[in-house]
C-alpha cells in the first residue's frame, strides 16, 4: 500500500527527493504520514483539500481489500 501512495504523491510534486512517507501500522489500522517540501504542499492538498481527499479515498479503497483502515496525514 505504501508503494501506491508513494507513486501518487511523487507524480504530483516537483521535488520528488523530498517525499517522505512514514508508515505506522496497528492491528487493524495503518497511518501514513506524508511529508513533502513546502513548495509542494499546495499541490498535494489542492484547492479546498480536494486532491488530499481524493488520495485518502483511493487509499481507503486499497486498504479495504486487506480488511484494514487507513489514515493519510499530510505534514508540512
Amino acid at each position: 500500500m505504501k508503494e501506491v501512495l508513494e507513486t501518487i504523491i511523487k507524480n504530483l510534486v516537483d521535488n520528488k527527493d523530498e517525499v517522505e512517507i512514514k508508515e505506522v501500522e496497528g492491528e487493524k489500522n495503518i497511518i501514513f504520514e506524508v511529508k513533502v517540501s513546502e513548495e509542494d504542499m499546495g499541490k498535494v492538498i489542492g484547492r479546498q483539500g480536494k486532491i488530499a481527499q481524493s488520495i485518502r479515498t483511493v487509499m481507503k479503497a486499497v486498504a479495504n481489500r486487506k480488511d484494514k483502515k487507513v489514515t493519510v496525514e499530510f505534514i508540512g
